[in-house]
């Protein structure tokens, strides 16, 4: 009986242990194969959503764009006070312009019979503000802005709050994009030069014939492990600015055509 049971096979203790480590080398190289494949997997992704999100952004400002100065042919409404179809503001120190569009628009009187049309004139307004989102570490605010987007409508007399309307396409201050680090608005004329300085007048403003634009954004989290050197490009008179970071980052640069001015 004694014979019997000692022939029985086994795995020893050390063959036991060996087994163990082996598994979890396979194991720990499948981990990191893993996380290598999931990473890259995140990076596009986030290159893809910060890329959507920028051409998203300028696609909108653009279709605004091509609305200023449009009027109705039979619109006999009284028009806004120092009226400019295309206003600019420069950044001061900020890396963001601001823009306003002025165009005219009509609806239907309610219950009129036969049909009365109601002109008004709207304003479009963007805007970069500091962003509000706070640094993880830090608790600090980012250092970006936020693009925000307004429409006002003139009563007649006067630019009328949002929060007084009671028109239903008037509202104030809508984010519309988020860790913005540049925004740049330069107009151009019929022969192709920068208009310098900013137009301010309705007779120089429709000298604008195109804007060109250059939006900036950054990615929300940090992209890369290592500093990277990079350089953001300008339009018009600014330098291009080099540095180092982890983030990344997505530049997109478009004219748009003003096909209404000057008419």
């Amino acid at each position: 009986m004694n014979k019997k049971f000692s022939s029985i096979a086994g795995v020893t203790l050390v063959e036991l242990l060996i087994g163990i480590v082996i598994s979890m080398i396979m194991m720990a190289a499948m981990f990191t194969s893993y996380q290598a494949v999931n990473n890259s997997y995140s990076q596009v992704i986030d290159r893809a959503k910060i890329s959507q999100t920028g051409r998203n952004i300028v696609g909108m400002i653009v279709k605004d764009i091509r609305l200023a100065g449009f009027r109705y042919f039979d619109d006999t409404s009284k028009s806004p006070t120092n009226y400019v179809p295309i206003l600019i503001t420069k950044a001061t120190g900020s890396g963001c312009d601001k823009i306003d569009i002025m165009y005219s628009d009509k609806r239907v009187k309610p219950a009129s019979k036969p049909k009365v049309y109601i002109y008004t004139t709207y304003k479009i307004t963007y805007e970069c503000k500091q962003s509000n989102i706070l640094d993880k570490k830090t608790k600090n605010k980012i250092s970006a802005f936020a693009i925000y987007k307004s429409k006002s409508k003139w009563d007649g007399t006067k630019w009328e709050s949002p929060t007084n309307s009671t028109d239903d396409l008037v509202y104030k201050d809508e984010m519309i994009v988020d860790y913005v680090q540049d925004f740049t608005l330069i107009p151009i004329d019929d022969k192709g030069k920068i208009i310098n300085p900013i137009p301010t007048t309705l007779a120089n403003s429709n000298k604008i014939k195109v804007i060109d634009i250059l939006l900036s954004v950054r990615s929300q989290n940090i992209f890369y492990k290592n500093d990277k050197s990079k350089t953001v490009y300008s339009l018009g008179q600014k330098s291009n600015k080099a540095f180092n970071d982890k983030f990344l980052r997505e530049q997109i640069v478009v004219s748009a055509h003003t096909r209404n001015m000057g008419l």
